[in-house]
């Protein structure tokens, strides 16, 4: 931003001096070579003045001084020269005054001026005034020096004004770019402080009121998390002990399985509730933490839950999990929760037999859902977006943001046969404790 502005400050300051320096230097050449003409003209006229017509018959002639560095001197009508100082033989200037005209020009590196002398309406001679050209060229160049010291001071003058207009018109920018990383790094109570520019102060207005409707957002947010943790948990967990003392007093053959399908849908509900609060506690945080467990012990629960289900609607799941080794572990709540989601989807929205196959790639594994359906809708993980009749609304895009806590990705690999893909990085210690593994896209 400084540098910016300093270069175009001094572009505009260059660009003024050059049009205003160029024909300046132009203007002085040309007025120092006209006063040194004059010079010699006056010079010329004053010479002439003096000399007496007697002076062929021999009467000696009074030249005046010559211009300072210059000569002067009187020529006949022979063109030799009578008086004075100059060239032994009048040149084509003093040949041109003859014909009664003030001659200006140049001859072997000379300024000239010649000037007719007249008497009875005859010419009887001619004033010849000289100057070097050096001379008026060296005084030129002075000059010319001058004007570009004057021109270097005036870029130098603009370049410190530049600097300081630059400084005064980056600071507050810089100050809004450190709050607004400050914000982008969580500090939310961060805020742009005013400036002395009307422009940047509103700016500097809007970012305050953004963040200002960002922060209370957020706090109605958190506080309506806070609030579905207190009123889920409490009745789940009661739930969940009715249930658990009922099955403790209750010998009924017929009445136990029915209870315990229930008991182990609540805890499912309660493990679900958990993930979505742990995902609006912590959205966008690669590598939340979560109990691992196996991919065997993982399939077999989901095999477990999800058979039925399909069965009753005449369906098959088939879960396979290749050549996964018996080590491998992954974050066990989050990924069942969004193989769950798929899984749904795949039974609401999918035809024929679905399969689950786990497929290992080194340091991840993938996960593919697979259908005989097609999908339609182009833009599947959009939330809320049902195009074509096909109905996906929050579920995938929920199960893409669990993914992404855990450092994976999940993609639409196929849409005939639909095929949802999800990577997830594999943990070979026991207990979950170390840190993941980087997968496949570089993310953790």
């Amino acid at each position: 931003m400084r540098q910016r502005v300093v270069r175009v400050a001094l572009t505009a300051a260059l660009v003024a001096v050059v049009l205003l320096a160029v024909p300046l230097a132009l203007a002085i050449r040309s007025s120092l070579y006209a006063d040194q003409r004059d010079t010699l003209e006056r010079a010329a006229l004053s010479g002439a003045v003096r000399v007496s017509p007697d002076y062929t018959t021999g009467d000696p002639v009074e030249l005046p001084a010559p211009p300072a560095g210059g000569r002067l001197g009187l020529y006949d009508t022979h063109l030799r020269l009578r008086a004075g100082s100059g060239p032994g033989t009048g040149d084509a200037a003093v040949r041109r005054a003859f014909g009664a005209t003030v001659v200006r020009g140049h001859s072997g590196g000379d300024l000239t001026v010649t000037v007719p002398v007249s008497h009875a309406e005859q010419v009887i001679g001619v004033v010849r005034a000289s100057s070097p050209t050096d001379a008026v060229r060296d005084r030129v160049l002075a000059v010319w020096a001058v004007l570009a010291c004057a021109c270097a001071l005036a870029l130098t003058v603009a370049v410190l004004v530049a600097r300081r207009q630059a400084r005064v018109l980056a600071a507050p920018l810089e100050d809004l770019s450190r709050h607004s990383r400050a914000v982008t790094a969580g500090d939310l109570s961060a805020r742009a402080t005013p400036s002395s520019i009307a422009e940047i102060d509103q700016v500097a207005r809007s970012h305050n009121e953004m963040l200002y409707s960002l922060t209370e957002l957020l706090r109605h947010e958190r506080d309506f998390t806070d609030n579905a943790s207190h009123q889920l948990r409490t009745p789940l967990t009661g739930l969940q002990l009715t249930l658990e003392g009922g099955l403790a007093q209750d010998d009924d053959a017929l009445l136990r399985p029915a209870l315990e399908e229930a008991l182990a849908t609540t805890r499912r509900l309660h493990g679900t509730v958990e993930e979505v609060l742990r995902l609006s506690r912590s959205p966008g945080l690669p590598g939340t933490r979560a109990p691992s467990v196996t991919v065997a012990r993982l399939l077999a629960e989901t095999e477990e839950h999800w058979h039925g289900l399909f069965a009753r609607d005449g369906r098959r799941l088939l879960c396979t999990s290749g050549d996964t080794p018996d080590d491998a572990r992954v974050p066990g709540a989050p990924v069942a929760e969004i193989l769950g989601i798929l899984l749904d989807n795949a039974r609401v929205h999918g035809r024929g037999t679905v399969r689950l196959t786990v497929r290992d790639l080194g340091d991840a594994l993938a996960f593919d859902v697979a259908d005989e359906g097609a999908i339609g809708t182009p833009r599947p993980f959009e939330r809320g977006h049902t195009g074509d009749g096909e109905g996906e609304g929050i579920g995938l895009a929920l199960a893409r943001d669990l993914t992404v806590t855990l450092g994976g990705r999940l993609s639409l690999t196929g849409r005939h046969p639909t095929t949802f893909t999800v990577l997830v990085p594999v943990r070979q210690d026991e207990n979950g404790g170390g840190p993941p593994v980087t997968g496949p896209d570089g993310r953790r």
